[in-house]
């Protein structure tokens, strides 16, 4: 789990970037949750949007979407999703104790 100061620093890593994924009208599926692990395993760090047309609640999006990649949620802001996850291979963030 993420600490609260560990969350602040992450948002403020997070903020310049754009959204890599969109959740659409079909919601959360497999085959996004494996896109989406495997893209936190390259960058850590990441932004999803969840379009207008998504008929699932973002709450429940960005849930499913934290639990299914193991990654921690660090924010929902409006209807963009930030996720942490740690890489294996590529650590390139160091998080404040």
């Amino acid at each position: 789990m993420l600490t609260g100061k560990q969350k602040r620093y992450l948002r403020s890593q997070a903020h310049h970037l754009n959204p890599i994924f969109q959740v659409g009208k079909g919601g959360v599926n497999e085959n996004m949750i494996n896109q989406i692990g495997e893209a936190l395993e390259a960058r850590e760090l990441m932004k999803v949007s969840i379009l207008q047309n998504c008929e699932m609640d973002k709450h429940e999006v960005a849930k499913a979407l934290s639990k299914g990649a193991r990654a921690e949620l660090v924010q929902l802001i409006g209807h963009t999703v930030v996720l942490y996850k740690e890489s294996k291979e590529n650590k390139a963030i160091i998080l404040p104790r």
